[in-house]
């Protein structure tokens, strides 16, 4: 076994009353690929912290092998005394490593390198202290939930970046399929102690499971043991004495053992109030549009929601997601197209900025509204105290300022929030972010029994497939499309995942530059994804089209020809009454091949009219 580059033994760390780190212990070897798990407050950053030298444990060792390299990604970086991006990331280069990845990582990232750090936003942070971190290839690299505020497309790049590196690499995380691909190791800190599984990610709850099982058994014996004790010591016969006080010190010792074990934490009771059942007709968007100036938000899309569906709705950061669903409720009007709400609706929504949160509200403020100790929970009043236990906060918190909680604190009390409100369409933007994987659980399983409608923004792959009935996809240049099931089957349908943004009117050049990149060497009508094929933006700085849209726009008739043959030919094996009852996989292949070849279709269609427009555009 390789020497380890980091070693932590018998970590502890006390913050208050309770130790947080009691025994903790991580090992890192050379090509590592190490989650680290627990519950929100169970210390995983503080021992990453420890990890990376940053906070001195009480006590316990940590190792370091002298001249490996280390880099640790915060939760919230630091870019104080910075003036650009690029100058944030290149600090953070070693004496020998290759300069000029500090540029490169941040174009792939999706920025410049010029951005002021004071002005970014959440993802813009995110993205820049990844490249940061990442530019050195360093031995070890740490990091703390690295997909927070980031949207599927850099997502899907950071997990091929991270799967690219030499580095052995300890990451937490909340979000499920980013474990499962990049971990092949699990540490699981819980009550301040370690577990290590030799399993990635996707053999851990199974092992936790059995774990949690196990150490009810223990704890069924000793209550056992100590009942029967109890009995010898009341209606025993008298023995020697010295035999009774050893037996009676085993009793005291057990009470103290059974007194003193740190269960593990409950589970947060998710409850959502349920308000009248809504019409069956829940939305009904036909045609709508929205613009802001010149950018197109939403074109021209229809939906029709029921009672009962469970509406995902994905795409990169920007491409409105959040407009829509402004556009869908009724809290904004469309430029043209109608929206018709159903009858008796209750929605309640949850804001993925939690921006109903002041920072200096006391907890219990937050969930009463203040001068009030109740809550009103499916209109009946219930204690806040009480309330609060239900989603893991204690009574020592009741008075906190909000500013303090932590970022999975905040999600907890706006699930909180929502929930206690009566709804019949329950209305969530980001509910994943920073919930840990216990309570994203049940949410998971909330959403699933609850009696009304549900529609979701989420970048939780995992959280969508098991969640939604249908997934509404922003193609780019305001197009949204509806595909049926979740997002693997969105992803089977459509032959790929969400791409990045396609650049705005301020970056037409690099825009231009990135699609004729994108074009090379690939197959005619796959040069742009689909349904981006709306009139395009006259760019004045093009004066002609690129040769790979020249040889696209010639080259597109007669592969959208070909394919109108493949459906036609697929459509008839498809005809046969019989197939399905005959031989039910060839049944579920030719559907499967039907749809595929349809959407490839659809795309290539778009593509050449977008490329047609463009022509024109330019032409004239």
């Amino acid at each position: 076994m390789a020497p380890p580059l980091i070693l932590l033994q018998d970590i502890h760390l006390r913050f208050g009353a309770t130790p947080l780190l009691d025994g903790a212990e991580l090992s890192v070897s050379a090509g590592d690929r190490v989650c680290l798990v627990g519950r929100n407050g169970s210390g995983k950053s503080t021992l990453l912290k420890v990890a990376a030298g940053l906070i001195a444990p009480d006590d316990g060792t940590r190792f370091f092998q002298p001249g490996a390299t280390v880099r640790y990604l915060p939760q919230e970086p630091d870019f104080t005394g910075y003036a650009t991006t690029l100058a944030y990331v290149e600090a953070g280069l070693g004496p020998g490593d290759e300069a000029y990845r500090a540029q490169y990582l941040l174009e792939q990232l999706g920025l410049t390198g010029q951005e002021d750090p004071a002005h970014l936003s959440g993802g813009e942070a995110r993205r820049a202290a990844l490249a940061r971190v990442i530019a050195p290839e360093p031995d070890v690299l740490l990091l703390d939930e690295p997909t927070n505020h980031l949207d599927l497309p850099v997502i899907e790049w950071l997990e091929s970046e991270l799967k690219s590196l030499r580095s052995a690499i300890v990451l937490i995380s909340h979000d499920r399929r980013f474990l499962e691909t990049l971990s092949r190791a699990t540490v699981w800190l819980d009550r301040g102690q370690t577990r290590r599984l030799e399993q990635g990610f996707a053999g851990f709850e199974a092992w936790r499971d059995s774990v949690l099982e196990q150490e009810e058994t223990e704890r069924h014996k000793l209550d056992r043991k100590i009942v029967a004790e109890l009995d010898w010591l009341r209606y025993g016969v008298t023995a020697r004495r010295k035999r009774n006080v050893r037996r009676l010190g085993m009793l005291h010792s057990m009470r103290k053992d059974r007194r003193e074990e740190r269960r593990a934490q409950g589970n947060v009771k998710l409850q959502v109030t349920e308000g009248e059942t809504s019409g069956k007709l829940v939305i009904e968007a036909k045609h709508i549009c929205k613009s802001y100036g010149e950018q197109a938000v939403v074109t021209d899309f229809s939906t029709r929601i029921q009672r009962g569906d469970r509406i995902g709705i994905v795409g990169p950061n920007g491409a409105g997601k959040t407009t829509l669903i402004k556009l869908l409720t009724g809290e904004i009007a469309p430029d043209s197209g109608t929206v018709k709400l159903g009858t008796n609706l209750e929605i309640a929504s949850l804001d993925q900025k939690r921006a109903a949160l002041a920072p200096t509200t006391p907890l219990r403020d937050a969930l009463t509204g203040g001068g009030s100790d109740t809550v009103m929970v499916g209109g009946q009043p219930k204690h806040v105290m009480g309330y609060l236990k239900d989603f893991l906060f204690t009574p020592d918190q009741a008075n906190t300022p909000l500013s303090v909680l932590s970022g999975g604190e905040r999600g907890r009390l706006m699930l909180a929030r929502a929930l206690a409100l009566p709804s019949n369409l329950l209305v969530l933007d980001e509910p994943t972010n920073d919930l840990d994987l216990e309570t994203l659980d049940l949410l998971q399983e909330m959403v699933a029994d609850y009696a009304g409608t549900v529609i979701l923004v989420s970048h939780d792959r995992d959280f969508l497939d098991r969640t939604v009935t249908s997934v509404i996809m922003a193609e780019g240049h305001g197009v949204f499309r509806e595909y049926a099931g979740g997002y693997s089957d969105m992803v089977a349908q459509r032959g790929r995942g969400v791409e990045a943004k396609a650049a705005t009117k301020g970056d037409a050049t690099k825009g231009d530059a990135s699609k004729a990149e994108a074009a090379k060497g690939a197959p005619a009508g796959q040069g742009t994804p689909a349904g981006q094929g709306t009139p395009a933006v006259k760019d004045k700085g093009k004066k002609r089209l690129s040769f790979h849209e020249q040889h696209a726009l010639k080259t597109l008739p007669a592969t959208m020809d070909k394919l109108r043959a493949e459906i036609a030919k697929r459509a008839a094996v498809m005809a046969d009454p019989g197939l399905y009852a005959r031989d039910p996989a060839a049944f579920d292949k030719a559907s499967a091949d039907l749809a595929k070849t349809q959407a490839e279709l659809d795309a290539a269609e778009e593509e050449w009219l977008r490329l047609e427009i463009l022509k024109e555009e330019l032409e004239g």
